[in-house]
């Protein structure tokens, strides 16, 4: 089978239908169900972390690694540290920002 043949016809309609079925369904079935289904409290507990977990999976990588290596001591790690340590001693939303950025900005000038 060629690629042409592989692409035509109906293949890449049913590989949408089934992608878009596999993303809809899920995300579909709590909006559907409603408050007829309940998840049990230690998951709903667990998912109250899952919007940190994400974006700490995205930046962390960034912070630590400088041209696809591990660098431990680079200016962007240092910043994201301050700023945890700031977020964690004071509280306050904006300071942690202020902090990170002033190393960042301090680090490349």
């Amino acid at each position: 089978m060629n690629e042409g043949s592989l692409l035509s016809g109906g293949w890449l309609w049913l590989a949408f239908v089934l992608i878009a079925l596999a993303t809809h369904l899920p995300r579909g079935s709590f909006i559907v169900a409603g408050s007829r289904a309940r998840l049990p409290e230690q998951l709903q507990r667990a998912l109250r972390y899952a919007p940190a977990a994400a974006l700490a999976a995205l930046v962390f990588p960034d912070m630590l690694l400088v041209d696809g290596a591990i660098d431990p001591f680079n200016a962007k790690l240092v910043a994201g540290l301050a700023a945890f340590v700031v977020a964690l001693r004071w509280r306050n939303p904006w300071l942690p920002f202020i902090v990170g950025m002033a190393i960042v900005w301090a680090s490349r000038a």
